[in-house]
């Protein structure tokens, strides 16, 4: 086990892979966010309804759109990746708790799901944007 975590460990540092890594890393973590930002833009009065009917006032609609897609763009292009992939790590945890965490199959796999968008936005604050990162540009 020792000599194949050698190998994985090699591969992934290796300076023409490691850059592609992380950009795969960002763009599959930062989808969900962003597409999820849009989604509240194009039906805001439906999110908003879902909302208020969890028991969450929509007034706080606008700032879970800059959160989700303002983040999910940062952690996108990698800049403030770290701060950016805090800011949704804990926007991912209090949506599970708010909105997920019924006793429904549904709820308890959108619960799931969140929590294992916050494990890897973890992955992203313990470690930066990486290559091909804006952040990656000014350091």
């Amino acid at each position: 086990m020792t000599k194949l975590n050698n190998v994985i460990e090699k591969v992934i540092q290796h300076p023409k892979i490691f850059p592609f890594a992380s950009l795969l890393m960002r763009v599959m973590i930062s989808v969900i966010f962003i597409l999820s930002g849009l989604g509240k833009i194009f039906q805001y009065s439906n999110n908003a309804g879902y909302m208020e009917s969890m028991g969450v006032s929509s007034a706080l609609l606008p700032l879970a759109i800059l959160v989700e897609f303002g983040g999910g763009f940062l952690v996108l292009i990698g800049f403030q990746t770290r701060i950016a992939a805090f800011l949704l790590f804990g926007f991912s945890l209090v949506a599970a708790v708010l909105f997920h965490s019924g006793d429904d199959m549904n709820s308890q796999i959108m619960f799931m799901k969140n929590i294992s968008m916050a494990g890897g936005l973890l992955a992203l604050i313990l470690f930066g944007g990486g290559g091909f990162s804006v952040d990656k540009k000014f350091k």
